[in-house]
């Protein structure tokens, strides 16, 4: 939190961001703290068939997920993206009202499952009917519970070597990611915040390995990098270790960044 203060007296301009940051740390804090480490008992055979086939391990099973506090957690953060216009208000009263309805359980499954590809069908269309806004408030909501297993999973070592773009947790996609001091590349997951070794230069989203069509830049301090692919036009951002004094910090350094989020996209990347 200190990190994000520092960070709004010296950008006033990301005042707003930095502002939402914060709540939305502090209650995913508040309700992680109350979220039991998980016993997930998976079979080495079936974990080495997931890894072969580049699917994710965390079924919806092996969540710890108390209902009672997914629903206030849910309606928390709809209340706090509301709060600084990140949701519109018709999207967040239906959203508030999905998490009082009965079918919210089973929708939550589906959604998980759909997006993790776990079972091997992965569609991360959202539902026809579904407000805007909640995917975003989905994977936040959902974060202090599967974050848990993350950590878990993380500090097993019978795990085999993983080579995908996506998240060997949870399925999602890569949010950031982090240069090492042996220049190594790590991508941090988006919604389960875990972390895996990938390939410096090939794009995470398309795989292109082709260096000539990979455009990267940097912020002045160097601190902060742009991997952007000419391929598929998505990018992402990196904390280069190398050139700071403190190591990644998820949700600080991707507050620091919206300038080089910004600059990406005036280049026509996506993120």
């Amino acid at each position: 939190m200190l990190e994000l203060k520092n960070l709004k007296a010296a950008q006033p301009d990301l005042a707003s961001a930095i502002d939402m940051q914060i709540a939305l740390l502090d209650m995913q804090r508040r309700v992680q703290s109350r979220v039991p480490l998980p016993w997930i008992e998976t079979d080495a055979a079936w974990l080495r068939s997931q890894y072969a086939a580049g699917r994710a391990v965390v079924r919806f099973a092996d969540i710890p997920i108390d209902w009672s506090d997914f629903r206030l957690t849910l309606r928390q953060t709809a209340d706090i993206l509301r709060r600084f216009d990140a949701l519109e208000t018709d999207d967040h009263r239906a959203i508030v009202d999905l998490g009082r309805d009965n079918g919210f359980e089973p929708l939550v499954k589906r959604w998980y499952e759909s997006t993790s590809g776990v079972n091997g069908e992965k569609n991360p269309q959202p539902q026809a009917d579904a407000p805007a806004g909640l995917d975003q408030v989905l994977v936040l909501a959902l974060r202090p519970f599967l974050a848990r297993c993350a950590e878990v999973l993380m500090q097993r070592t019978d795990l085999p070597p993983w080579t995908h773009g996506h998240c060997p947790y949870c399925g999602w996609e890569p949010d950031f990611s982090v240069i090492t001091r042996a220049a190594e590349r790590r991508l941090i997951c988006g919604r389960c915040l875990a972390q895996w070794a990938y390939d410096p230069i090939s794009c995470p989203f398309c795989a292109n390995d082709d260096r000539s069509r990979i455009t990267s830049f940097a912020a002045r301090d160097g601190c902060y990098r742009v991997y952007a692919c000419n391929v598929c036009r998505r990018y992402l951002k990196a904390y280069d270790t190398r050139h700071a004094l403190r190591p990644v910090m998820v949700g600080v350094d991707t507050i620091a960044t919206l300038p080089l989020d910004a600059a990406a996209i005036q280049r026509g990347y996506v993120g």
